[in-house]
């Protein structure tokens, strides 16, 4: 029986919108993906929602893989508010499930900067039971022990959860520890696989 639903947050309960955001910036298309070949698509990212970099440590990481475009990294992220926004679903859904006696929890990769400065996307997070920022726990999806922590420090049964996920690796390390999984592309689509889990495991 499904008695826990598990959220990540980027693009499942708020967008998160990085090309958007480079081009609010006044980036025209050729350096947005330069910006974002450095930085968000760099394998440093992992690094900065495992939150083991500084703030200026992780801008000279980005900068060392393109120093032609220093001035421009700046400009994009030392305020990176607008990055990470709300969807209008998230809090009505989270509360839907609540009062339908599910735990609702999340589990996200997650910056200490965008915990800080996109908190205006987060507002979901106090109609929940609970979670985990990965930045706060100096450990990302998919490692294992991430989903682990999540379990342990909740006193959650795997087999009574299921995780959501727009990642389809993710949703895997999600079911490698024997909690369900779905990978979300949309709140209907989403919501209809739910549904069809919580009847087949009732």
């Amino acid at each position: 029986m499904i008695r826990n639903i598990i959220f990540d947050i980027g693009n499942v309960l708020a967008d998160f919108r990085w090309r958007e955001f480079l081009r609010d910036k006044g980036f025209d298309r050729d350096m947005t993906e330069r910006i974002a070949r450095a930085s968000v698509l760099s394998p440093y990212w992992n690094e900065v929602d495992r939150g083991v970099l500084g703030r200026e440590e992780v801008m000279a990481r980005f900068v060392s893989v393109d120093p032609g475009i220093e001035e421009e990294l700046h400009v994009a992220y030392d305020n990176i508010k607008g990055l990470v926004t709300p969807r209008s679903y998230a809090v009505p859904w989270v509360r839907e499930l609540k009062e339908k006696g599910y735990g609702v929890y999340y589990l996200s990769n997650f910056s200490e900067m965008a915990h800080k400065e996109c908190d205006d996307a987060l507002e979901f997070m106090s109609d929940t039971d609970g979670g985990i920022l990965s930045y706060q726990e100096k450990v990302i999806k998919p490692d294992r022990e991430i989903y682990e922590l999540l379990l342990s420090r909740y006193g959650l049964k795997a087999e009574e959860c299921v995780f959501l996920d727009d990642m389809p690796e993710n949703v895997e390390g999600a079911r490698a520890c024997g909690i369900h999984g779905i990978r979300f592309q949309s709140r209907e689509q989403a919501e209809a696989e739910l549904l069809a889990l919580i009847e087949k495991t009732f």
